[in-house]
């Protein structure tokens, strides 16, 4: 029996500053964002899915909502912990971006290799929570289709360790999920068997902020 679970990153953040928003709430979808939202909800509205599960993170419990919104009838929706941004952005959140290499010099040594330093995960560790939610509600809900709501690092190295790739910095963003893009996983058996990256949906930027 084939389940199909759709991984996909929350859509565009209201972020004026440029922070590195990592755990903070209360960072929101742009309007650019809950346009991306609405259109993944209207690509999915004919894929019959039955439950979202998302990160407890305000971005990404937003962009489900939207989604869910667009869906006939709407999904169950379910919050997960295991599918909440990378721990090491605790260290980084709040800075802008170019701020960081000089007032976190942890950042260093994460880019170098991940999962050295306290409070780091490896490739390998923040790719398998994302996989463990996967094959768990694949083994719940065998033969449904659901979807699953996360974030740029833990997705990408779910992608890794799906393909098989070295499980180094360059691959972490060689093939990047974009906001509100998605990877397409086919699981038989409890074992993925297929899986595509399908990119964001193209909306009307002017429309959005109208």
């Amino acid at each position: 029996m084939s389940t199909r679970v759709f991984l996909i990153r929350h859509a565009d953040v209201e972020n004026p500053r440029r922070l590195l928003y990592g755990h903070l709430d209360g960072f929101q979808l742009s309007a650019l964002g809950r346009a991306q939202a609405t259109a993944v909800g209207d690509r999915l509205r004919s894929e019959n899915v039955k439950r979202i599960v998302t990160s407890p993170l305000a971005r990404a419990v937003e962009t489900t909502e939207l989604i869910n919104s667009r869906l006939d009838p709407p999904a169950v929706i379910e919050t997960e912990p295991e599918l909440r941004e990378a721990e090491f952005s605790r260290y980084l959140q709040g800075l802008p971006y170019w701020q960081i290499p000089m007032r976190r010099p942890l950042w260093f040594v994460h880019k170098a290799k991940r999962g050295l330093v306290p409070g780091d995960e490896s490739i390998d560790q923040m790719g398998a929570r994302i996989l463990r939610v996967m094959r768990r509600i694949a083994r719940e809900h065998p033969g449904e289709t659901m979807a699953i709501v996360s974030h740029a690092d833990p997705l990408q190295a779910a992608w890794i360790v799906l393909d098989g790739r070295p499980h180094n910095e360059r691959e972490m963003y060689r093939k990047a999920i974009d906001k509100s893009g998605m990877l397409v996983v086919d699981i038989e058996d409890d074992k993925p068997v297929r899986w595509e990256y399908v990119s964001p949906p193209k909306v009307d930027k002017q429309a959005s902020i109208a």
